[in-house]
């Protein structure tokens, strides 16, 4: 049943994040996005990460998809903003960029399985711990400098936002 489960999920999630890429419209695209972020939560809620499922939906496809479903709509892209500049190499760009993330993933797949390396979260402790303590235990003793910086970065968004806005008045 999980195995069924991951392998819908999973195969969803790719076709989705193919539409995103391939769609031209980018209302559908961001729906197909949309799509992505539900089959990631359900892949996330089959490994035992519930809170990060929650996340997932509640942030991800819920506040930034819509915003950004806002921002396509209001911006009214036709077929005049279409048709501007192409990149000349687009596909070799792009292609690169795909040898590279697969050399890059390759590599450290082969590191982590040579040197056999594991984190001190591993799953006997999250199970032990809980998920969430070990995700909270992490963002709040590792990643404690990145979190409230990311927080003054949203409140400087928040504020240019607010000032563009009363500009247009």
């Amino acid at each position: 049943m999980e195995l069924t489960l991951f392998v819908i999920f999973g195969a969803v999630a790719v076709a989705s994040a193919f539409m995103v890429i391939v769609s031209r419209n980018p209302v559908v695209s961001a729906l197909f996005l949309i799509l992505t972020f539900f089959c990631l939560a359900g892949l996330y809620v089959l490994l035992n990460a519930q809170f990060i499922a929650a996340l997932q939906i509640i942030v991800y496809a819920g506040a930034i998809m819509v915003l950004f479903v806002f921002v396509v709509m209001l911006l009214r892209t036709g077929k005049e903003a279409r048709r501007g500049y192409r990149l000349i190499f687009q596909k070799s760009i792009g292609i690169i960029f795909v040898v590279l993330f697969l050399l890059l993933l390759g590599s450290i797949t082969l590191m982590v399985s040579v040197t056999g390396m594991r984190g001190p979260y591993t799953a006997e402790a999250v199970r032990h711990i809980g998920n969430t303590q070990a995700f909270a235990s992490v963002l709040f003793t590792d990643y404690l400098y990145p979190f409230e910086i990311i927080s003054v970065l949203l409140l400087a968004g928040i504020i240019g936002a607010v000032v563009l806005a009363k500009r247009k008045r």
